[in-house]
């Protein structure tokens, strides 16, 4: 199905490219850090075992649950849940376009800060005192400057089109990423003092499974890692054509995600007890910055000449990352307003990239701003979006779906298992991981409305 004056609905050329730029908007900058500082602070083992555990119940069938409404709809995932939904479930679509302006619009921010290092590093001008460094990059109108160089970059593949542009890169960007990673975490097994870094990873704690927090924690990085709740894996299935088996797409694509979050620690913990800076981890505290930006190529700074190299590759790999996760989230809002107004896919990149571009320029002036605001969209409203997702399917579309998902699921047995767990272990889960988020996001709005004054 096709918007007002537009041309056939594009589609994808091959099923690698749709499992490579699913995975790509999954794999973003939280996997490198946020998924291995939340499993040392929830008590190592325990928190990857109940992450898998999540992964497994509720973002395998949450993620199902997308893959299916968008092919089945063929359209917009704002257009999409109100034609199958009715009128009444209008405003998820809204929600879905608000969460891929709001998070690009900080999130661009902080992959310029990428573009930034990545440059630097390939001319070996990261200077020693990555505190003060990063100061001067992370804020102002250098982070300005490579803020809207990187959108520039985002809309240029976006404006691309599915095959020319979406599927391309992924193609391009996420092999190399994955054998960036790889490389990069053999080298790491190398260190003469890692040792204790991975223990610190993985130290079993299994007292900490019962633990609330932990579930939250867990269930709150899985859901954010494997890029639910936005519209954006909807958006990239509603480009699908074939009768894949989509639940088994989904495994391939969460598995993938998971196995970088895990191989990211891998790297991260190693490199900071071998070279002594295992001291600031409480100090950074859950910020992505902190190890990403000013501890690790403090680390690498050690290595003299190889660690020259080996911080190229870190920050290639993270420029990766961030880009393939950053065009997905422009596509949800090009996708609602192509199929919505009927403006060329090249207008609606360039119009909407530009709007997130403008809006983003409150983040570059200010990381407080920043955090608030991924507080406020980057994890509540997202898991919101996830729990409308999973209630839209389970009770209201759920005979059109399960027929969908049969096209290549034909064991009924298996689709009564992803029904049920969409209808009633997801729901409780969010709610729950809602309930905790809910004083922090009220003083995360608070500080946005201060900001505004």
């Amino acid at each position: 199905m096709t918007g007002p004056g537009t041309a056939p609905r594009d589609s994808w050329a091959t099923r690698a490219g749709f499992i490579l730029a699913a995975v790509g908007s999954a794999v973003g900058l939280g996997n490198m850090w946020r998924f291995a500082y939340k499993a040392s602070e929830g008590g190592g083992a325990a928190f990857v075992v109940l992450y898998i555990v999540i992964v497994a119940f509720v973002g395998i069938p949450l993620m199902t649950s997308e893959f299916v409404v968008g092919r089945l709809a063929q359209e917009s995932p704002a257009r999409a849940v109100r034609r199958l939904g009715g009128r009444a479930w209008g405003p998820l679509g809204w929600l879905f376009i608000l969460c891929g302006v709001g998070i690009l619009s900080y999130y661009s921010v902080i992959a310029g800060w990428t573009m930034r290092y990545a440059f630097d590093a390939v001319r070996n001008a990261i200077p020693s005192d990555t505190s003060s460094y990063f100061g001067q990059v992370a804020t102002g109108w250098d982070a300005v400057g490579y803020h809207l160089l990187f959108m520039l970059l985002t809309i240029w593949v976006v404006a691309g089109g599915v095959k020319g542009g979406l599927e391309r890169g992924n193609l391009i960007m996420m092999p190399l990423l994955f054998l960036i990673l790889i490389g990069l975490a053999i080298w790491a097994a190398t260190l003469p003092n890692g040792g204790p870094g991975y223990a610190y990873y993985l130290r079993p704690s299994l007292d900490r499974l019962l633990d609330l927090t932990t579930l939250a924690s867990a269930a709150g990085q899985s859901f954010f890692s494997l890029s639910l709740g936005m519209g954006a894996l909807m958006t990239y299935a509603s480009y699908l054509k074939s009768k894949e088996d989509l639940g088994r797409e989904a495994m391939i694509v969460a598995l993938s995600d998971t196995g970088v979050a895990m191989t990211a620690g891998l790297i991260v913990f190693p490199v900071m007890f071998n070279f002594g800076l295992d001291s600031q981890i409480t100090q950074i505290g859950d910020s992505t910055v902190g190890a990403l930006f000013i501890t690790l190529p403090r680390g690498f700074e050690q290595l003299g000449r190889a660690g020259d190299y080996v911080d190229t590759a870190f920050f290639i790999m993270l420029f990766f990352a961030a880009l393939t996760s950053a065009i997905s989230l422009l596509e949800v809002v090009v996708a609602a307003t192509v199929d919505g107004i009927g403006v060329s896919r090249r207008r609606a990149a360039i119009g909407g990239g530009a709007l997130i571009a403008l809006l983003g320029l409150p983040a570059a002036f200010n990381t407080t701003f920043l955090g608030n605001l991924d507080a406020v969209v980057g994890q509540f409203l997202l898991m919101l979006g996830g729990l409308l997702t999973a209630i839209l399917v389970g009770y209201r579309l759920l005979p059109q779906a399960d027929a969908e998902l049969a096209k290549g699921l034909p064991h009924a047995g298996l689709r009564r298992v992803w029904a049920f767990l969409v209808r009633y272990v997801a729901p409780v889960v969010l709610i729950v991981v809602l309930g905790f988020l809910a004083k922090s996001t009220w003083n995360a709005v608070v500080g946005l409305v201060t900001f505004a004054r």
